[in-house]
């Protein structure tokens, strides 16, 4: 996690476009126009797509610099080399609104990490099918709002959503074990602000039950897999992932334990990195600027 951002005077820029010589030199001419010092850098040139990305987080010395007058300097460069960019503030959070069904360790590790301050991100709402996580919600001051989804009210239900989305400037919607498939037409108006979570068993151990399956077949491995939400079903731009070791001895319970410790994990850093700006998408794949 990086150290928190001075309001108003630390930004971070980030950048894509095809490669070409001068990028770099370019982004450092508009810092060192605009009183910038960089804090850190890091770039990636993907050979194969002939594509090159870049994450600069810097510091403005001039206090009559702002935000728009930066984002209006970096235009230019911008358009001479067909840059597509985002400059934001460092140290706004991202508001972050988080939906789950009956599953609450990934809620609640979330829950507890922005309230030690380990995740720069605001929880503006808390939505569910059920109500089970009401309580959690209340004992952090979120607004819970019960959404129920049955096959009849899925339209209406999905428009709740999008309507909360709007109505409390969300940045990111992140699905902590929420078990309702998102229609394509939702999947596109959140496309690259929705990340999902779940165990990486997939495709082999499909349904009801995941564990029992993986234990009947004897895996050696449990992990998880942090992704965006994208129309193909838990095939999105992957962000982050991790698997820790079983042996024999693990019934299927303890393998359940395991699977959601490392679910809340895996499912922290893709939320930290995102908010972060660390994540971007290179088609069906992301570079993640750890």
């Amino acid at each position: 996690m990086s150290p928190r951002s001075q309001p108003g005077r630390e930004y971070v820029l980030t950048l894509s476009c095809p490669d070409r010589a001068g990028i770099v030199h370019a982004v450092s001419g508009f810092l060192v126009r605009h009183t910038g010092d960089i804090l850190e850098s890091k770039q990636f040139d993907d050979r194969l797509q002939d594509h090159f990305f870049m994450r600069v987080r810097f510091h403005v010395t001039d206090p009559r610099l702002g935000l728009e007058e930066l984002r209006t300097g970096f235009g230019s460069v911008a358009e001479a080399f067909n840059i597509s960019w985002q400059l934001y503030d460092a140290s706004r959070p991202t508001r972050t609104l988080i939906m789950v069904s009956k599953f609450g360790h990934c809620l609640n590790d979330l829950l507890f990490r922005k309230s030690v301050g380990a995740l720069n991100i605001d929880i503006p709402a808390i939505v569910s099918n059920h109500r089970d996580f009401e309580p959690l919600a209340r004992s952090y001051g979120i607004p819970f709002h019960h959404v129920p989804v049955t096959r009849e009210t899925k339209t209406e239900a999905e428009a709740r959503l999008m309507e909360l989305v709007d109505e409390l400037n969300v940045d990111l919607v992140v699905l902590a074990r929420y078990m309702q498939i998102l229609s394509d037409d939702l999947c596109k108006q959140l496309d690259g602000r929705a990340i999902n979570i779940h165990h990486s068993f997939l495709p082999s151990f499909k349904g009801a039950r995941p564990y029992v399956q993986a234990h009947e077949r004897g895996v050696k491995l449990v992990g998880a897999t942090a992704h965006y939400v994208t129309a193909d079903l838990d095939e999105g731009p992957i962000i982050e992932q991790d698997v820790v070791r079983v042996n024999h001895a693990h019934d299927p319970e303890e393998l359940v334990t395991v699977g959601r410790d490392v679910e809340a994990q895996v499912l922290a850093r893709a939320v930290e990195w995102h908010s972060e700006s660390r994540v971007m998408v290179n088609g069906n794949r992301t570079v993640v600027f750890r």
